[in-house]
């Protein structure tokens, strides 16, 4: 029963959370409609760039190995100096890691990923995600702009302005294809 699991409810109101976000969730990361048991995924490690990203920390993780592999994630694309919907989906995002609360990083695993690195620093994007007092499990990342433009491409996003992006949000889990 949902009012007495403290977990199962926060999952829910997590997931309300992210219908609620206003945009168009994408779910890129998942197979078919055919279960990761009956068809072997078309995702996963042959797929995915496993490039080097860093961190808003400054540390170097390697996309696929150390970011998607065997987890939950919810992952968008945004940049700093977007005045339009980067920051309110950032705030959404917030609000959700909030009432998920100790399942980010443990059970899940967000990505906000920059679609401009020749701006976006660890330094500028640890100021953005201190602003919006994320925690642990939510990671900001850029790379050399290539990686970067290898990873959108993977994940569906191919526009080549930045203020044409669109902020769908991908949910993916890597174990269930």
């Amino acid at each position: 029963y949902v009012e007495n699991d403290p977990m199962r409810r926060a999952l829910i109101i997590g997931i309300a959370l992210l219908a609620g976000l206003s945009v168009s969730v994408q779910g890129t990361l998942g197979a078919d409609n055919a279960s990761a048991a009956e068809q072997p995924s078309r995702w996963g490690k042959e797929y995915f760039p496993n490039v080097p990203v860093v961190t808003q920390d400054g540390k170097t993780l390697r996309f696929y190995d150390d970011l998607i592999k065997g987890k939950i994630v919810v992952i968008n694309f945004i940049y700093t100096s977007c005045r339009d919907i980067c920051p309110l989906t950032t705030a959404r995002m917030a609000q959700l890691q909030e009432r998920l609360g100790d399942s980010v990083g443990r059970d899940i695993f967000f990505y906000s990923i920059t679609i401009d690195p020749e701006r976006d620093t660890p330094e500028v994007l640890k100021q953005h995600a201190d602003a919006f007092h994320i925690g642990p499990g939510w990671f900001f990342l850029t790379g050399k702009s290539e990686d970067i433009k290898s990873i959108r491409y993977k994940l569906g996003d191919r526009r080549a302005k930045l203020n044409e992006h669109t902020q769908e949000v991908r949910l993916g889990n890597d174990a269930t294809g």
